[in-house]
């Protein structure tokens, strides 16, 4: 989500052609893609590792640090795989307390949307209240149809501390900033359908997706003729319950979709599960609340029956999710949970403390890296290409290789690649994550060489003036040439 899909402008394809792509001669071959490189006043680091025999074939600046973007998500999916193991669930519960509360449990589970798992590229997406749905039909099959108290969204499993350090404001209105916590639901998001008017000068029209209205809609979008884009904006006051959308759509135009974050996870929860239950004929009593707790806190005691549970796929599945869509919040889960396990406390905190333990043990040095989030949103995130190709080189040897390998985009293939590495056969021989923030183009995967077999490469490009495109296609250009 941190990474653009489309190729946009190829860098030209003359130059391209220019460059040598013998075997051979593979330091040659880079260099001269160095020489000829759109990114010339840009910050480079390149790593590119021999797997059979631990030798770096090519190093670039691989020692110093660069923002890496998405490219974060590899040390993140990296731990939860080693630490958790790749059958790991997570289950979240409805319990009916001794108050009358009804409390829907958070257990940490990113996969609670109409998302498809195992993934698939092509898979459709479902009801995005597909979860709530089913916890819903179990507390009626329990024989729940009066609720006393309140409906309770509690996340109380990781302290409540929603965003991460340096991410922005604007980060946090749409999708790639929703706030992290242990009750999510449908990414912790709402899509805002503008379906245009059917008079010019008339406001669009907006619907909800999911169909309940938990942010108030100030509408200021005009219908117009003769417009061919529709230019919409939204924002949000920090603290508060409505959203403001203006702009225009155009006359004959399709309906345009606007995905925001919402403000708290467990509240949203609360509230579909109200809606949910009161459409299948429960008497509620009360409201929808939210319950959190501070770091400083112990969790309130959840107390009661459950009569609802839901257990989410296998760790795997949902990292694979993760690294081929380039998921924030979901890395961002993985990491406190991870933490939560380890050390006790699933605190974004523990997580980064329990990564520096690990990564050490597998021979990355301190000096090598620094991060404040496990997804790589954060600007402060920095890694130098050689740490990254040693945690590639460890995860290729490790038990659980295979399902690390599975876990990338293919080139030309699926996930965030399925536009990239697409126009030629070696493609698909490239399994990379990639990264994209404003400042950082990252690409870092392995590459099947005729030649030589398996190869770890790391590929960070920070700062460069470079249209975004065109230094995509030059990363591409080298991620192909290792196929060589």
């Amino acid at each position: 989500m941190c990474d653009s899909r489309g190729m946009g402008r190829l860098w030209p394809a003359l130059l391209l052609a220019a460059i040598p792509c013998a075997a051979a001669d593979l330091p040659h071959t880079l260099d001269a893609l160095m020489e000829a490189s759109p990114v010339a006043r840009a910050s480079v680091g390149i790593q590119v590792v021999d797997l059979k025999t631990g030798t770096a074939l090519y190093s670039h600046n691989a020692e110093r640090l660069y923002l890496p973007a998405s490219n974060m998500k590899l040390f993140t999916a990296a731990l939860a795989l080693e630490r958790l193991g790749p059958e790991y669930r997570m289950t979240t519960r409805l319990v009916h307390a001794p108050s009358g509360d009804l409390i829907l449990v958070g257990g940490g589970d990113p996969s609670m949307s109409g998302r498809a798992y195992p993934y698939h590229k092509d898979a459709p997406a479902t009801n995005p209240l597909r979860v709530i749905e089913e916890l819903a039909d179990q507390a009626v099959a329990a024989g729940i149809m009066r609720v006393d108290g309140d409906i309770v969204g509690d996340d109380q499993l990781y302290p409540w501390a929603p965003y991460p350090p340096s991410w922005t404001v604007d980060d946090l209105i749409g999708e790639d900033g929703a706030p992290v916590s242990a009750l999510t639901v449908n990414d912790n998001t709402i899509t805002l359908a503008i379906h245009p008017a059917a008079r010019a000068g008339d406001l669009a029209t907006i619907s909800l997706e999911p169909p309940f209205e938990y942010y108030a809609v100030d509408n200021r979008v005009l219908t117009v003729a003769g417009e061919k884009e529709a230019r919409i904006r939204l924002t949000r006051m920090p603290g508060s319950g409505q959203l403001l959308v203006w702009g225009t759509i155009p006359l004959a135009g399709a309906t345009a979709r606007e995905t925001v974050a919402v403000d708290d996870p467990a509240l949203f929860a609360a509230c579909a599960l109200y809606d949910a239950l009161a459409r299948r004929g429960v008497a509620i009593r009360g409201r929808p609340l939210a319950r959190h707790r501070a770091v400083s806190e112990d969790p309130w005691p959840v107390e009661g029956d459950v009569i609802a549970t839901r257990t989410s796929p296998p760790m795997v599945e949902m990292l694979r999710v993760i690294e081929k869509v380039s998921q924030n919040l979901h890395a961002e889960l993985m990491l406190r949970e991870v933490a939560r396990v380890t050390r006790g406390a699933g605190t974004r905190e523990s997580g980064l403390q329990e990564l520096a333990q690990w990564l050490s043990s597998i021979g990355i040095r301190t000096e090598e890296w620094r991060a404040e989030d496990g997804s790589g949103l954060s600007r402060n995130d920095q890694v130098s290409p050689r740490a990254m190709t040693r945690l590639l080189s460890h995860m290729a040897a490790s038990k659980n290789a295979a399902a690390w390998l599975s876990l990338l985009p293919v080139g030309g293939e699926d996930g965030t690649l399925a536009n990239r590495l697409c126009c030629v056969s070696d493609g698909r021989k490239v399994r990379a994550k990639t990264g994209t923030l404003a400042r950082a183009v990252a690409l870092s995967g392995y590459a099947e060489s005729r030649s030589r077999g398996r190869l770890a490469f790391s590929i960070l490009v920070n700062n460069s003036s470079a249209p975004p495109a065109d230094v995509r296609a030059w990363v591409d250009k080298i991620a192909l040439t290792l196929v060589e």
